[in-house]
This record gives C-alpha cells, sequence and structure tokens, in this order.
C-alpha cells in the first residue's frame, strides 16, 4: 500500500534573501539585458534602468512616510508603474496590498480598512472604471489612508520628485534591515461566500514559487516572457514579474487589460519564447483571426493555469502556438501560488491529464476530507499542501487561518485531487462544486471535458441545481465557436451512450461568456444564482433545505 504523500527535491537549495536583495544580485549580473517591455505604453528598459526606476519609486514612498510594515494599496490594470511599486515596496519593507482592478468601492473600501492602507496608488481613470471618483466616496471612511498617488497624473512626478531627498545610503540601510520572512504582500482571495480574505505572503514565499516555477519552464536571461494575466493576481505578480527577475529573462507586457489581438501581435514583435494564460485566454487566441497570420514560432514554453485546462486546448496550443513545452501549474493565492507544476520534459500526455508533481521544498498529501486521514495513491481527496510557500496566515484573521492551515503545517485547499504512483497529481474539482445527484457523486470537469470533445462547442461549464427529486440536477452553461449552432437535444444526444445517464446535464444554456473573475476563474455560485432565478427553482431550494 502507498499512501497519496509526497515531497519535492532539496537538492536545489531555496533563496534565502529579501526581494530587493535578489534584484540588485540580478541586475549585477544582466544589467545590459532587456528587463522591461511595455507596448502599450512604449516603454523599454534594460535591468540597470529599470533598478533605477524601482529605486526613484522606493525613495519616494520613503520621503511619504511609508515604513517597514506599512500597507501601501496598488489598484491598476497592468501598467510599468504596477512592476516599479512591487519591487519598490519590497525594497522598503512596506506591504504591497494588491486590489483587484475590477473592485467598486465598497469592495475598495473593505480591501483598504482591512488591510489599513496608509497609501494607495491608482490610475485616474481606465476604459470604464472612474477610479478617482471612487477614491474620492470611500476616502471619509479610510480612517489609515493619509496618500493617493494617481500616477498618470502630476502626482507621480511629485512621489518620484520627493524621492530625491532620501539617499542612495537611506535606501540601503532600509533594506538591509529586512528579513526575507517578513511579510511583503496582501491578497485578497475572491471567495464565493463572506468577504475577501487576505492572504499574507513573504518575501521568502513569493521568491522561492518564482524561481521554482521558472526552473520549470527552463528559463534563463534569455527568455522573454510574455504576461497577459493581471499584476494584482500572483499568476501576473510572481509567476511573472518575479519569476523574470530571479532569471534575469525579459518582462514583455502586451496589454493593460487582456486583449488576445494584442496578445498575438507582441508575442511576434518582441520575440517571445513563453506565454501565460488561463484556458479561457488560449481559447480567445486560438479562436481569434489573427492566429493564421502571426508568427509564432519564437515560443517554446509557457504556463497555463489559474482554472482546470480542456484537455483539446492544451493540445491546439502546443500545436497550433508551438508551445510545445507549455507547462500546467497548480496552486491557490494562499500558497504563493504554486504547489504542483508540469515540467517540459513531461510527456504532452502527462502534461494535458495531471497538473504535475510537487515543486522542490513542497510537501503535498491528499486526506479524507471528512476524517483527514491520509488516503492510499490512487484514491480521491482533498489535496493539502506544505512547506516554504504557504501563507503567513489571512491578515488580522486568526481564526480564518486556523481553518485553512491546520496544526501541523498543512494548507487545506479544498479541491479534489488524486495522486498516482509516480505522484502526479490530478484535481477532479472542488470539494463544494461536486453534485450529488440521486446519492450519485458527479464531478463537473468530467462533464464539461467530454462536452469540450464536440467539435461546435467552444467551452462548457456545468454546475447542479436543486432538485425535489434527485437532491440536485446537472446544468450545462454552453459556449458555442463561431458560426456554430446546436439545440438542446442535439447536446443530450451527443452525451447519450457515451457518459452515464446520470451525468447527462437535464439543464442546458446556450451563452456568449461565463461570470468569471478578472485572473479568469469561473464564477459558479453567479451561475448557479441565475440558472435558479432563470428556471424558477426557488421552490425546489425550500423543498429540499
Amino acid at each position: 500500500m502507498t499512501w497519496a504523500i509526497d515531497a519535492g527535491s532539496t537538492e536545489v537549495p531555496l533563496i534565502e534573501q529579501t526581494i530587493g536583495d535578489n534584484l540588485e544580485e540580478i541586475v549585477a549580473r544582466f544589467g545590459d539585458r532587456e528587463a522591461l517591455v511595455v507596448d502599450h505604453q512604449g516603454i523599454r528598459q534594460t535591468w540597470n534602468e529599470f533598478n533605477a526606476s524601482v529605486n526613484a519609486v522606493a525613495k519616494g514612498l520613503m520621503a511619504y512616510g511609508i515604513g517597514q510594515g506599512d500597507r501601501v494599496g496598488m489598484w491598476s490594470p497592468n501598467y510599468a508603474e504596477w512592476v516599479y511599486v512591487q519591487f519598490a515596496t519590497a525594497k522598503i519593507g512596506a506591504i504591497q496590498v494588491n486590489i483587484n482592478p475590477a473592485y467598486r468601492t465598497s469592495e475598495l473600501e473593505y480591501a483598504m480598512n482591512q488591510s489599513g492602507c496608509k497609501m494607495l496608488v491608482t490610475r485616474s481613470e481606465y476604459l470604464t472604471s472612474a477610479y478617482q471618483d471612487m477614491v474620492e466616496q470611500v476616502r471619509p471612511n479610510c480612517p489609515d489612508l493619509t496618500c493617493v498617488v494617481y500616477f498618470d497624473t502630476n502626482d507621480w512626478a511629485d512621489l518620484l520628485a520627493a524621492g530625491e531627498s532620501v539617499s542612495g545610503q537611506d535606501l540601503s540601510a532600509r533594506m538591509a534591515s529586512l528579513s526575507q520572512n517578513d511579510d511583503i504582500n496582501i491578497q485578497y482571495t475572491s471567495g464565493t461566500t463572506g468577504f475577501p480574505k487576505g492572504a499574507t505572503l513573504s518575501h521568502r514565499a513569493i521568491l522561492n514559487d518564482a524561481k521554482f516555477v521558472g526552473m520549470m519552464c527552463d528559463y534563463d536571461e534569455t527568455d522573454r516572457v510574455a504576461i497577459p494575466v493581471p499584476f494584482y493576481h500572483c499568476f501576473g505578480m510572481v509567476m511573472g514579474n518575479l519569476c523574470c527577475a530571479v532569471f534575469g529573462a525579459t518582462m514583455v507586457i502586451p496589454c493593460p487589460t487582456f486583449d488576445p489581438a494584442a496578445v498575438l501581435r507582441v508575442v511576434e514583435a518582441e520575440r517571445c519564447t513563453s506565454l501565460y494564460g488561463v484556458p479561457t485566454m488560449f481559447i480567445a487566441e486560438l479562436g481569434h483571426t489573427d492566429l493564421g497570420t502571426r508568427d509564432l514560432s519564437s515560443l517554446r514554453t509557457g504556463i497555463m493555469a489559474g482554472s482546470p485546462c480542456p484537455i483539446e486546448v492544451m493540445r491546439q496550443v502546443i500545436d497550433d502556438m508551438h508551445m510545445s513545452q507549455v507547462t500546467i501549474a497548480y496552486g491557490q493565492t494562499e500558497t504563493s501560488p504554486v504547489s504542483t507544476q508540469t515540467r517540459t520534459t513531461d510527456s504532452v500526455e502527462v502534461r494535458v491529464t495531471t497538473v504535475g508533481q510537487v515543486l522542490p521544498h513542497v510537501e503535498a498529501k491528499i486526506v479524507n476530507p471528512e476524517t483527514g486521514e491520509t488516503v492510499e495513491r490512487g484514491t480521491e481527496g482533498e489535496y493539502c499542501t506544505r512547506g516554504f510557500h504557504v501563507m503567513n496566515g489571512y491578515w488580522n484573521d486568526a481564526e480564518k487561518t486556523a481553518e485553512a492551515i491546520d496544526a501541523d503545517g498543512w494548507m487545506h485547499s479544498g479541491d479534489l485531487a488524486i495522486m498516482d504512483d509516480e505522484g502526479y497529481v490530478n484535481i477532479v474539482g472542488r470539494i463544494k462544486d461536486m453534485i450529488i445527484r440521486g446519492g450519485e457523486n458527479v464531478y463537473p470537469r468530467e462533464i464539461e471535458e467530454f462536452l469540450y470533445t464536440h467539435p461546435a462547442i467552444a467551452d462548457a461549464q456545468v454546475i447542479g441545481l436543486p432538485d425535489l427529486k434527485y437532491g440536485e440536477e446537472i446544468m450545462a452553461w454552453v459556449q458555442l465557436a463561431d458560426g456554430q449552432t446546436l439545440t438542446e437535444d442535439d447536446v443530450k444526444a451527443f452525451c447519450k451512450g457515451k457518459i452515464a445517464h446520470f451525468k447527462i446535464p437535464r439543464y442546458i444554456s446556450f451563452v456568449n461568456d461565463f461570470p468569471m473573475t478578472v485572473t479568469g476563474k469561473i464564477r459558479k455560485a453567479e451561475m448557479r444564482e441565475k440558472s435558479i432565478a432563470d428556471l424558477g427553482l426557488q421552490s425546489e431550494i425550500a423543498d429540499t433545505a
């Protein structure tokens, strides 16, 4: 009997530095190499130039009275200033609070007050987001907030000018006073119930996670990484920006918010070797009319993460986008974020059917969700992980921290997973998403994967709805490929005889898109609420409660 528990290699040592110290080392090694390209701002900097910008911002923050441990909110889509603030706060020991650019007033006010932000850096506006108007609405209700910097106004120049009064020795002294175990970042998790929780991460956690994620992609200083995923989330900030900094690779920022045409154009123009995205982003790129006209032959690798990837999408990315070494990563904000990842040397079959093995210095186990006991390999259970990458806790919330991290330091993910004999992990679904229909356990992902094999279906998401007879019934939201038509009966006929009768969706809705977070995670709770209302199933809830 082999238990579903595994530990990563410890052959490669952990980085025991702060982010600022690590950046200085990279600049010393690769100072004249390109560090940052922001296409939509026309910015192109070497590591020497980038570091000078970071230092100027760091000194400005110090001149404005930002001390070690003070919280600085960053609320913006992907701009160069976001990256400067990311590294500048790390250099001075301030805690950057990542604020979702889709937030509105009530969410902004909550994040500002829950974290106790002293400063907020943002834009005055972006598309339909009137950031300055929203800030002015909530500012009277945020007693800790003493300063707001709108980086697309003269505020930015004022910040940099103020920093000229701070010497390089002052900045160096501040950097020397920091520890790699200090809190450095707060990221609010977009929970489907209750208020978001502020996962608090250290220099050591995100710096080493960035290092090992890059190792799995075989990065070095010659790589050029296209980062269209949002900075406010670990995918952009850690796996993107920080990962590039650890290896001296180039950060290539194609657009402020995701635009498939811009991504394809910039990957070609900048000869990117790596591309990041959640599955919905890759689906949009694969379906874009520009795909066939762009030369993507420079691509080698990349990362697909954020939500389960349909197998056919993975195969198309490998075949049609030249990403033969694309990897799949899995984790959560609370684990900095990655805990398992496929290798570039793994077979295509492994990369399309698993989320890889644990990273170096990381432990994982699969446990019975009811008893907490470790299960055998090949048996479903809850994925748990332990190691350097686990958050320091939820900001000012000891109770929620204790619910997530047990007394032995294991972070409980809430995900159902299976570990095979070689330690490869397959995520079956969320415990809370599992549908129990007439006593049968049904995992939405299995049905989604099957529906995706229909040539007319571009994407599908499956949820459970209340039902008096069976407890729950299955519903599929189906997004058709361009120019395709299907009926509900067509979909059911496609399923008949190919999947068990109890897995065939009773309800089918054809949609143009899905409600999702900025990071591309599907909001299934929102889908469920809308479907219950649209189908008039409120009485079923009452009867089955």
